[in-house]
């Protein structure tokens, strides 16, 4: 099975610093260990991920079980990240009907990084500082080249990310994560026109079922 996963993606078509070789590349730094593996059999660098080693079934495994806002949101259940980026996709949508399919996809994809690295609340992030956003952009390029998306996206398809993804922050707050409507307004400033949807979270397994059904609406599946 782990042979055939890694024909998915012809090596020829990626870049030469992505390419793979038969036997694992392994550090000259015999530690920390940079790598995890993963339950598909994977084994991800973390420092310097190649695109061979991403599966949508670890990305959607392991965002389902990523708490947003630290877990603090009310429900039975966290709200996940894989809830969230369904959300993102849908007010994206909303914002843009003529969005291209393969940048719907992108925006489905825009925390997928935090399958591994996790969800660190924005306050969080200023305080750690770039590295974690290095480490972040190059998971993201990684995963990108995965699913035949350019590794860095358009600016104009980030900005639609960007409003999406604070309009998304702003319902939760309010809805699930017990802020006041008029602070939410002035954290994330969120368009006029918002689409007015119910968040309601669910259980992990409910929430990869939800994210792998929407990757394959957007022909994820056979790239």
């Amino acid at each position: 099975m782990a042979e055939e996963r890694s024909q998915r993606v012809p090596e020829p078509h990626l870049p030469s610093k992505y390419r793979r070789s038969a036997s694992p590349r392994v550090s000259p730094r015999a530690s920390p260990r940079a790598w995890q593996r993963m339950l598909s059999g994977r084994r991800l660098d973390l420092l310097d991920p190649s695109p061979l080693d991403i599966e949508i079934e670890d990305i959607a495994h392991g965002l389902s079980r990523v708490a947003r806002w630290n877990g603090q949101t009310s429900g039975k259940w966290a709200y996940s990240v894989a809830q969230h980026s369904l959300l993102v996709d849908e007010i994206a949508r909303h914002m843009r009907p003529d969005l291209a399919t393969k940048w719907q996809l992108a925006v489905l994809l825009h925390d997928a990084p935090e399958f591994v690295i996790g969800d660190l609340i924005t306050p969080f992030k200023s305080a750690v500082g770039q590295g974690y956003k290095a480490l972040e952009n190059r998971l993201s390029a990684a995963i990108h080249l995965r699913f035949a998306l350019p590794a860095s996206l358009p600016t104009s398809i980030s900005q639609v990310v960007k409003r999406a993804d604070r309009a998304a922050a702003y319902l939760e707050a309010i809805q699930l994560a017990g802020f006041e409507v008029p602070e939410a307004k002035r954290i994330f400033n969120p368009p006029r026109n918002l689409m007015q949807l119910e968040l309601v979270p669910c259980s992990p397994n409910a929430g990869k079922k939800l994210f792998l059904q929407r990757f394959k609406e957007l022909g994820g599946n056979l790239i």
